[in-house]
This record gives C-alpha cells, structure tokens and sequence, in this order.
C-alpha cells in the first residue's frame, strides 16, 4: 500500500499548449486540460495517481497565464500559491529549477518528483510501488532518478536513455540521453535490449538540482535564486516578471541530465529506475486512437467519439464529433475531429503535422481559433 511521504513534493509541468490536439487543445484549454481518455482530464488523472504518496499541500503545479485560472478550477483542492504561472515560457530547466529553489528555502529534506502533466499509466498500483522506491533512491545524497519505459516497438518520436551496469534488481546506471533516432537507429536500440524511453519523469532532492543548476546553468540559476527568495511576498510577481524572462530557455535533459552523464556512469550519480505500468504520452490523434479501446464495426478497428455510428468497409479511423451521428464509407486511416468553429482532417500517418496549423494561425494572427 502507497505511503506518503512528508519530503516528497511532486511538481507537475502544464504549461504546453499541446498543439497536436488542435482543434481541441487550445492555448486557454490545452491538452492536458481536455478528458481525451475518460471522464477526469489529463492532469487530474495525474495528481489522482500521485495523491497516495504525497498530500495535496506537497503538490506544485507549474503553468503560463492562459491555463491557470482553468487548472485551479479542475483542482480546487490544491493550493492556489502553489500553481504557478510563468510570465514567459522557458522549457523545463527554469520551470523544475524555480520549484527547486522554492522548496530549498521551505524543506532542506525536499525530494523533487518532476511529471508532465499529460501522459496516462494504466496501472497506477504499480507505479506507485516504482515511485516510491524512486523517491527513496532520490533521498540518498546526490543521485538523479529518470524512469525509464520498456520500448515495445522501434518509437522514432521518443528520447532513449541508454543504460550501463546493473546496481540492484531493476536500477541501471545511466550511460547517455539520445534524442529521438531515425528508424534503423531505433530498431538497433529495441534489439540491444540496454535502452529505454525517456519518460520525462525524474526525481532528485531540491538541493541536488540546485548544486546542478549553479553548476550548468550558471547565468540563469541566480535569477531562479532570487525569484525563490521573493516567493511568499508582495515582490513575488513584478520579481517574477522581471527576472524570468531572462533565464536560458532550455530543458532539463540538455541543462543538467546531458552533462551529467558525459561524466561517466560511474561518476554521474545518474540511474535508470525501468517501469512496465502502460505508459502512454499521448502525443497526437495518432497515438490517442492506438491508446484507445477500438470499436470493432464490420470487423473493422474504429474509434468514433458521436452520439452515433455506421461504418461500412472503413477501418483504422479516429472520429471526434460530440452530439452527431458519424457516418464512415469507405475509408481508411483518417483523423477527423470537429468542434464549433474548426474542422481537421488529416491522416494518422500525418497526425504529427497537426501543430504546423497552429504555426499557421498564429502567423496570420487567427487568435480566435488557436
């Protein structure tokens, strides 16, 4: 059974716009806001996974302006001081850095989990029981722990995280962080049996990775200082306002996680804690629909979010149209999602091209539909 933990603080990131889920995701209703694989949205999926081993006063959600006021509406039990909105975005680094320098100052014990707020786990038992054993390790001086995801298949679109000796049952020393490979690449990682996804899900005590910080990102650690040492106050806002913008837009893989293992896995106090739990990024329809329960019509695989189908000799498609009766004939592999004033029609196969339209709208200024 979960336990909490009166050390452990996990700091859920939501500040994306999640663009692939365009039409739905919009910048003041992104992503990880929608319910795109049940009833509870994706980031109250996470904090309900995460709520044994921490409680709700340990919870830190870090977010921009436009998704605020909606996450404190669908998390109304968190504290309000705790989600925090960044005046400018500046990838994870910053974000998971200005949460270390805060909880320094309120717990010197602080042991940081870092959770996108986005992914789905299909067994949360089981990852909790991983976790916990992450947190523990995270606990005992400087070690960084990334969870590691067992690749099923030769994913293109996902970081690797390459492991070296086996410490104990299941934990393996970090040798390297490989950003997304090419498809031969990725066939040679599943075959080597040493590699795992990068699950962007990492733990450390908050002084470990502010030691790391003042030493690979030694210009922008002193604003998050100073930022920290404002929390709480009437500065707080215009400190933060002022002083974030000018930190180094980076993430934490390449500010921190990269340098550390080019120091050799014997001197990195990097380790790979693999969990096998269902994990799923959801990152586009794509991959939404093979995450889906498939409905089987004529013996075709569909997923068809309406009030009603017909499907005749049409298979593999994605159909999101609330209220309305959805009609396929005669076709195959298509992403087709509606909402009041959009239309998108795509293929699964170019699901990952959706953000591009977002790119679109925003440079001709159609702020209505983005």
């Amino acid at each position: 059974m979960a336990k909490q933990n009166a050390h452990f603080y996990p700091v859920i990131l939501a500040g994306g716009r999640g663009t692939r889920f365009w039409p739905l995701s919009r910048k003041r209703r992104a992503k990880q806001l929608l319910a795109l694989n049940g009833k509870r949205t994706m980031i109250q999926q996470t904090v309900d996974r995460l709520r044994p081993l921490a409680r709700e006063k340990q919870f830190w959600i870090i977010t921009n302006e436009d998704l605020k006021v909606e996450i404190g509406r669908q998390l109304p039990n968190l504290a309000r001081r705790q989600t925090v909105a960044e005046p400018a975005g500046r990838n994870t680094a910053p974000a998971i850095g200005l949460a270390a320098f805060i909880l320094l100052r309120h717990d010197p014990a602080a042991v940081i989990g870092m959770f996108p707020s986005d992914h789905v786990v299909a067994d949360d038992k089981g990852f909790r029981t991983v976790l916990q054993r992450a947190v523990d390790l995270a606990a005992l001086g400087e070690n960084i722990v990334v969870l590691g995801v067992q690749p099923t298949r030769p994913e293109t679109g996902y970081g690797y995280i390459e492991t070296g000796e086996r410490t104990q049952k299941d934990l393996f020393r970090v040798r390297r962080f490989t950003e997304k490979p090419n498809r031969q690449r990725a066939e040679e990682f599943l075959a080597s049996g040493r590699y795992f996804w990068n699950s962007g899900m990492f733990l450390w005590r908050a002084d470990t990775l502010a030691r790391a910080l003042r030493e690979h990102l030694s210009e922008t650690a002193p604003y998050l200082e100073q930022i920290a040492a404002a929390f709480g106050t009437r500065k707080f806002e215009a400190t933060f306002r002022r002083l974030y913008p000018k930190c180094e837009n980076i993430s934490v893989d390449y500010a921190v996680l990269e340098p550390r293992s080019a120091k050799g896995e014997h001197a990195s106090n990097l380790f790979c804690l693999p969990v096998n739990v269902g994990w799923n990024d959801l990152g586009s329809w794509a991959a939404l629909y093979e995450y889906s329960a498939r409905t089987k019509q004529n013996g075709a695989e569909n997923v068809i979010r309406g009030a009603n189908s017909f499907t005749l000799d049409a298979e593999g498609n994605y159909v999101h149209a609330p209220g309305k009766f959805v009609a396929t004939v005669g076709v195959s592999n298509l992403v087709v999602v509606e909402t009041d004033d959009a239309l998108l029609v795509t293929t699964r196969e170019q699901a990952q091209d959706v953000g591009k339209v977002v790119k679109y709208l925003d440079e001709k200024k159609m702020t209505k539909l983005v």
